[in-house]
Order: C-alpha cells, then structure tokens, then sequence
C-alpha cells in the first residue's frame, strides 16, 4: 500500500466517521457507537503507517518496509 492509498483510507474513514457521529443523536445504538470505535481505531492504524512510511522514506530506507501494526500496539500508545 503506499502513501495515496493510505491517505484515500483515511479519507473515506474520516467521512464515515463524521456521517455517523451527525447520526449519532438519532442512533445511540450499541452497533452504532462500536463501529466509530472501529473506525477510529482503524484511523489510528492507517496514521501509524502513513507515519512509518514517511520515517522510512526520511532515513532512506525502503518505506515499503513499513507494515500495518495491530489494534492494541497502535491503541497501546501514549499521547
């Protein structure tokens, strides 16, 4: 995958992401609020990578090196 394709993931998560959270008032469903979880979860993952392959690119490593980490790395992160 390479930096245009994450950043189109990220868009189209983005946009599902704020369509739902303008639904959210209408549907406070258990479903509803687990799939933004998802969503932001699975933003939190493409940012990451974009990261990884940009830190990569920037030591002159090859940035195809750079692999998707799972959910509680990326989750685990402190701020």
């Amino acid at each position: 995958m390479d930096d245009k394709q994450i950043l189109s993931d990220i868009e189209a998560l983005v946009h599902e992401e704020r369509e739902l959270e303008s639904k959210a008032i209408a549907d406070s469903s258990p479903a509803h609020a687990a799939r933004i979880r998802e969503i932001e979860v699975a933003l939190d993952r493409c940012w990451d990578l974009l990261r990884q392959r940009r830190a990569r690119k920037s030591a002159g490593l090859d940035p195809d090196g750079a692999a998707l980490r799972p959910a509680n790395v990326v989750e685990g992160y402190q701020q």
